[in-house]
């Protein structure tokens, strides 16, 4: 196979939480796996969040620490680079220059669409556009957006991870674009199998309340925030004899009195989501399974979509039990993972994993094998390419 230059344009710096961190690392190893000659970049004017100062902020020095300790554990430690472009001398990693040229001998830029590409970034031959978070932009789109047109613009081609994208049931406007599916890599040395008989709780990690980002389309509002979903399955611990903890980011007081008065035990995931392959890792590998939800978006319009958090979660042999984005149209299910809609169904999918947990670990496993694996989901879209 010939060597290509793969640059992976994300935002591990501007957000250093564990999601956003394996977001880019996965892929990151998926194409380097392959043999290809793969870099890091942020260059954008966003300046990035601190949690130390807890605040967002133009020094970008735990941006930079976090990222380069990051390619360092990966084995990538000089092949990254971290711009605040609307400053002078805010380039480390590389030089200005070493970037700019980066950027024009690369084979395929591959940006998650946080970031609006400039000139420099338009210097690479092939920008290729992986839709993480699916039907948002669509939406917009579909409403006449015109900053999301000229995001979309800027690319050439577009990967989604809304695997369910222009099925019959799918009600994602797709405004005439032509998207390749595909899905998150997950790298299986990182997250290798971690079978536990005794494990006790059924987990998950994310934000609970998230204000913003709901779209009205056809006369009916689409939901961003998780907290809409969680209601629907908020009486879920009294249901089942399995115990329930959530790593969950709850701003509101009220919205943590109500979990708990409803059996959900709480943790807040604030430091063990900064610290990517230490704590964030061993709070999934010390779950017995996973059970979640999705954004309302997701969920009615049927995207398909599936969280790069649950493919960890299965590739610690850890089963998953998820609310239904019609993901199960793509991927296998009743055994190992589960997607329901409602939940009785929740239930009944926790207590069949509990009745022959073995099993049901050891097939989460051969799914993420099968559909995550990283050097083929990466191999999937350079095909594509």
């Amino acid at each position: 196979m010939q060597q290509s230059v793969i640059v992976v344009f994300g935002i591990m710096g501007r957000i250093p939480f564990g999601g956003q961190t394996w977001l880019s690392v996965n892929w990151l190893r998926g194409f380097e796996r392959l043999g290809h000659d793969v870099w890091y970049v942020e260059d954008d004017t966003a300046w990035p969040y601190d949690p130390v100062r807890n605040t967002v902020t133009d020094d970008c020095s735990y941006a930079v620490q976090h990222i380069a300790g990051v390619m360092d554990r990966i084995g990538l430690g000089n092949r990254w680079a971290y711009r605040l472009a609307d400053r002078k001398d805010a380039c480390w990693g590389l030089s200005e220059q070493q970037l700019n040229e980066l950027y024009r001998k690369c084979d395929v830029l591959l940006s998650f669409g946080a970031t609006d590409l400039r000139d420099e970034q338009m210097q690479a031959p092939l920008r290729v556009y992986i839709e993480s978070d699916p039907v948002f932009s669509e939406l917009r789109l579909a409403n006449g957006d015109e900053h999301t047109r000229l995001a979309f613009s800027q690319h050439n081609v577009f990967f989604t991870y809304g695997e369910n994208y222009g099925a019959p049931d799918c009600g994602v406007p797709l405004n005439g674009m032509r998207f390749k599916k595909t899905r998150q890599p997950i790298d299986l040395e990182l997250w290798p199998f971690c079978f536990d008989p005794g494990a006790k709780y059924f987990t998950t990690i994310g934000n609970y309340r998230q204000e913003g980002n709901d779209v009205e389309f056809n006369g009916e509002v689409y939901r961003w925030s998780k907290h809409h979903e969680w209601e629907k399955f908020m009486s879920l611990p009294s249901r089942t004899a399995q115990p329930f903890e959530l790593a969950m980011m709850l701003h509101e007081p009220l919205d943590a009195e109500r979990l708990r008065n409803h059996g959900w035990r709480l943790t807040n995931p604030f430091r063990m989501s900064l610290d990517a392959f230490g704590a964030y890792r061993s709070y999934i590998f010390g779950a017995r399974g996973e059970f979640t939800v999705a954004k309302d978006q997701n969920v009615r319009l049927r995207s398909g979509w599936f969280s790069e958090r649950d493919a960890c979660y299965l590739a610690c042999g850890k089963p998953v039990v998820a609310q239904d984005t019609g993901f199960t149209a793509v991927l296998p299910s009743g055994e190992g993972l589960f997607g329901v809609l409602t939940v009785d169904k929740a239930a009944e999918a926790i207590d069949e994993i509990n009745r022959d947990y073995p099993k049901h670990c050891k097939t989460a496993r051969h799914i993420a094998e099968e559909c995550f694996e990283a050097s083929k989901v990466a191999q999937r879209v350079l095909a594509e390419l």
